[in-house]
């Protein structure tokens, strides 16, 4: 059947939300920065985003992936945390309620400054490891995590004393 003869009338009206852009975080340790961007530029054949001392980031399209890397944060080769980057707030707003709904703790909505950017954020704690879900809203100076406005939390759930509530300071982010 040609659907392009087909009156407007044979199939019902499908309306489309606007599609939300969403890529997954992945945030490494690393052990030499240089290195390691030098290795994933080539890799994904991708520039990097951003660079500051001891941080780096990529925006790469294809795969969608963020990619961040943390150098000095932890052991070379393993995980930081992994997140879900959203283009608004309100993304970020109903996926803190659909995940607090669903019986897991988040850490609440808030308002930062953390890995050189200004975001809106929740976390939540896997079974082994933190997520992020967040929007960034702007640029900063600033690695560590300052929160700005909180919504009941804090950055990077844990039962255990983090690097932030010890000295002010966060890789988390």
């Amino acid at each position: 059947m040609n659907v392009e003869m087909m009156s407007s009338n044979s199939y019902p009206e499908i309306i489309t939300p606007k599609e939300q852009i969403m890529r997954v975080q992945l945030a490494l340790n690393v052990t030499d920065l240089d290195e390691s961007i030098d290795f994933y530029e080539k890799m994904f054949d991708t520039p990097v985003a951003k660079k500051k001392d001891g941080y780096a980031n990529f925006e790469i399209a294809n795969p969608p992936l963020k990619l961040v890397l943390f150098e000095g944060q932890g052991k070379g080769g393993t995980l930081n945390h992994l997140g879900v980057e959203v283009e608004e707030k309100a993304q970020v707003s109903d996926a803190e309620i659909r995940i607090s709904r669903s019986g897991l703790e988040t850490t609440g909505i808030d308002d930062t400054v953390c890995c050189y950017a200004e975001k809106t954020e929740t976390w939540v704690e896997g079974p082994d490891t933190k997520w992020e879900w967040y929007v960034k809203t702007g640029d900063a100076e600033v690695l560590e995590n300052v929160i700005l406005s909180s919504g009941g939390g804090s950055c990077c759930p844990t039962d255990e004393p983090t690097a932030e509530t010890a000295s002010g300071e966060s890789a988390c982010c």
